[in-house]
């Protein structure tokens, strides 16, 4: 070309959630069937959308209104209901006109970044979810700044490693919090939102949490949204939607909900910034917009969102009893969410290891694969683990991570299906780590 065509930083984009699904479909031409853990769409696990949701979404359909345009920042009527809900948990209190609508919630997260100068960083934490690291590090030139979640400790994060990453490191304004999270299934104690908020408040940073998993949690686990612990005094942005809760996926809708716009003069400007993109956009999707206040007002809303609920809980518990013996791996109790972070021991993953895979065209694709370069040992056992079992995983070092393992969902829905899956993987695990001589000797 004449001219370089990408900015600095644009090589840092990467999905491999979904890149994975190019090897995954490679083998599905051959006539095998894949089990799909790799992304969090319930759709996709046999998800049943209930009657009285459908019939409200044909409804809106029928209006001739819902093809129309929104309010550029949202439908008023349901900024207004969604403000509502926030007041009613006693924190910060919003009106409509702190709620900003985008075409799903990766659409803000980009617009989010991509605002902010390179020299502003947005530190994450590590296990990362790849849309935050991505455009954090994309806009900045450079890698993303992260905080570790240990896996000793429930995964719970390293305060002290993020207290001396935000005081030695003046470019840092703001702090990414994931709860509950993805890809880890962890939720915060209030100690820890406590303790995130003191950090802050010392530093005068501004604080973001992706809420999206809110209303997901189970075996007597809840969430606690940012809004009830910042204060009056801290700057704050909340980012939600329907993708998983509904579960609406394909609407693509979510929001922003600016915390404490009065409380800085340049998070003010932030927040004006987004609202005026979003208006030279136009809008963003009117028909879920109009459901989402009649589906979460529906009588039948809070009964269907807690036995779904409590449905991800039985599946949490029959992954724990499938991978919480196995030798050789860290496993963490699910909380929220829907995923499971499934961590190797160190030094148990060599590059001699493998698994069996009998098909000869599945062998040479695998064989192919295997010589990417310094590929982390973790994407290994992913690799071989779809080639022998047709099981799609995501290898943790693709979530901007040290660690070696890899995630995997809690979204099938027929328990059976499910059991198998992990009896399966469990035995995986084995085989692979004992096909090493290395392996062997040491464990």
């Amino acid at each position: 070309m004449r001219q370089l065509l990408l900015r600095p930083g644009a090589e840092e984009l990467n999905y491999e959630i979904r890149g994975i699904v190019k090897k995954a479909r490679m083998i599905e031409e051959l006539g095998y069937d894949i089990t799909w853990e790799n992304i969090g769409d319930p759709i996709q696990k046999n998800n049943v959308i209930p009657d009285w949701m459908k019939e409200i979404v044909a409804g809106l359909v029928q209006d001739d209104h819902s093809y129309g345009y929104a309010d550029s920042k949202g439908m008023m009527a349901t900024r207004k209901f969604l403000a509502s809900c926030n007041n009613q948990k006693g924190g910060v209190q919003i009106g409509p006109e702190d709620i900003l609508f985008f075409n799903g919630l990766g659409d803000g997260i980009a617009k989010l970044y991509q605002f902010l100068i390179p020299t502003a960083r947005i530190i994450g934490p590590s296990p990362a979810y790849s849309t935050h690291s991505s455009a954090e590090a994309a806009h900045a030139n450079t890698s993303p700044i992260t905080y570790n979640l240990d896996p000793d400790n429930s995964w719970y994060p390293d305060m002290d490693d993020l207290y001396n990453k935000v005081k030695y490191n003046s470019s840092i304004v703001g702090i990414l919090i994931i709860n509950p999270d993805n890809p880890t299934g962890m939720v915060y104690p209030r100690e820890v939102l406590d303790r995130f908020v003191e950090i802050a408040r010392e530093f005068n940073l501004l604080l973001i949490a992706d809420e999206i998993y809110q209303n997901i949690t189970y075996n007597g686990y809840e969430a606690i949204g940012l809004s009830e612990i910042l204060g009056k005094d801290l700057p704050g942005i909340s980012l939600k939607g329907i993708s998983k809760e509904f579960p609406w996926p394909g609407s693509r809708c979510g929001w922003m909900e600016f915390y404490n716009k009065h409380t800085s003069e340049e998070f003010s400007k932030l927040c004006t910034t987004l609202e005026n993109a979003k208006m030279i956009e136009v809008c963003s999707t009117t028909l879920p917009q109009l459901a989402i206040p009649k589906i979460m007002s529906h009588p039948d809303y809070n009964a269907y969102r807690k036995k779904a609920n409590a449905a991800i809980g039985t599946r949490s518990r029959i992954m724990e009893e499938v991978l919480g013996g196995v030798k050789g791996i860290k496993f963490n109790k699910t909380k929220g969410a829907f995923y499971n972070t499934v961590i190797f021991d160190e030094g148990v993953l060599d590059e001699h290891q493998s698994l069996p895979v009998s098909d000869q065209r599945v062998r040479n694709y695998l064989d192919k694969w295997l010589q990417e370069k310094e590929m982390p040992h973790d994407k290994r056992f992913v690799y071989n683990l779809l080639a022998s079992e047709k099981i799609c995983v995501v290898p943790v070092s693709s979530f901007c991570s040290d660690l070696r393992g890899f995630r995997v969902t809690l979204l099938e829905e027929n328990e059976d299906v499910f059991r198998d899956t992990f009896e399966r993987l469990a035995k995986s695990i084995g085989v692979y780590l004992n096909s090493s001589k290395k392996v062997l000797a040491n464990h």
